[in-house]
């Protein structure tokens, strides 16, 4: 049982308590709010002097554990590339927990991430929401499972299997593979449901996406391939979130008409193919001007997950508020994976994963001292403590 005072509490949903203090027991906050709650005597007090403290912040697309570091091909998990639609494949099977990015994830202020495929399959597989804890086995880090199905429109998969000579060779290609799939699934539900036929992993795991159970979460750069996907979307009456989403400030308008989330970057990454070629930090200003909710992300490891912190300055510098890039790394990101009622913000009953700076969290100069999920502190700055 622990008890943070003295501190600038930002909660993650725009709130700020000044002299703050946070009770902590049995991995969840038992308490927050000003400095005159009472602590009881049985309780370890922790006192930061005036430091800021945030809730945990949440990269919404990574691919921590199926891409490692310092590892080099024998690590790389994250494309099935020898069939262009792979539902049946869940990414749980493949993270090692054992990555040095995680680590440097939990260094850096993350305490959730979603992990998922990558983008060389028009559909990828299942993701999953994982917490940065120290623990090697990935079923007791995992907070859902699985939080979408990912899928990919574009560049990747066309080039993936067109200089293969296989299909899809095209943008039209790719999306009517994806609609082919989505009817392959549809007449396997209707005929598993009438005990017509036996399980297929493949068409089960899609099931899943037609009766909402999850989001399809597809990657698309482009307008046009933003465009592609709303369109299947009310083809198929589904949850698409859109992953990168790297035009969409040139059809923000677009977008907002569309009841989806959105998710933005890594707009600290060059403009390495045709697709980024319109690249901009305008696009988390455009889409917070439209309504649309949306979250930033490193993409790890296109930008190393240490930089979540860095894409919100870089965003706070090119227009949209502080409070809303917080939100982008805290609570919106929780909401956009279905995790807010135990992420995201700082909040009485909610998990106790929260960071604590020693200074403004949008300056680069600041450092994280502390991280902490489930309440237990899986970071300390031992550098900052030598030092002082």
């Amino acid at each position: 049982m622990l008890a943070i005072k003295n501190a600038m509490i930002l909660d993650g949903k725009g709130n700020m308590i000044q002299n703050g203090t946070i009770l902590i027991r049995d991995e969840k906050i038992e308490e927050i709010g000003e400095g005159t709650i009472e602590i009881p005597s049985s309780y370890q007090v922790m006192d930061v002097d005036g430091s800021i403290i945030t809730p945990g912040l949440i990269d919404v697309h990574t691919h921590l554990g199926i891409e490692e570091m310092e590892t080099g091909e024998e690590g790389e998990d994250l494309n099935e590339e020898t069939n262009p639609i792979t539902p049946e494949l869940r990414v749980i099977d493949g993270i090692y927990m054992s990555d040095p990015a995680i680590e440097d994830a939990r260094k850096a202020g993350v305490t959730t991430v979603q992990i998922l495929p990558g983008s060389s399959n028009v559909i990828g597989g299942e993701m999953a929401v994982v917490k940065m804890r120290k623990d090697i086995v990935v079923d007791r880090c995992i907070l859902k499972a699985p939080s979408g199905m990912k899928a990919a429109l574009g560049e990747n998969p066309k080039m993936t299997f067109g200089s293969k000579g296989k299909a899809p060779m095209t943008r039209m290609g790719v999306a009517a593979m994806l609609r082919q799939a989505l009817i392959d699934a549809k007449e396997y539900q209707d005929h598993f449901e009438k005990g017509e036929t036996t399980r297929h992993l493949d068409k089960e795991n899609l099931v899943k996406v037609l009766t909402k159970e999850i989001p399809l979460r597809v990657h698309a750069h482009r307008a046009d391939d933003i465009v592609t996907i709303l369109r299947i979307k009310e083809e198929f009456d589904i949850e698409v979130t859109i992953e990168h989403c790297t035009e969409g400030h040139l059809i923000a308008d677009y977008i907002s008409e569309r009841d989806v989330m959105v998710s933005v970057g890594p707009t600290m990454s060059p403009k390495s193919k045709i697709e980024l070629k319109n690249k901009s930090w305008e696009t988390p200003k455009a889409l917070a001007d439209a309504n649309i909710l949306f979250t930033l992300t490193t993409d790890h490891s296109v930008i190393g997950i240490e930089h979540l912190i860095t894409s919100a300055i870089m965003a706070v510098k090119h227009g949209i508020s502080e409070q809303q890039a917080l939100q982008a790394i805290t609570y919106s990101a929780a909401v956009y994976m279905g995790v807010e009622d135990r992420v995201g913000s700082l909040e009485k009953g909610k998990d106790a994963d929260l960071v604590i700076w020693n200074g403004d969290i949008f300056d680069l100069r600041s450092d994280v001292t502390h991280t902490m999920i489930d309440g237990e502190f899986v970071f300390v700055n031992n550098d900052l403590k030598n030092a002082e």
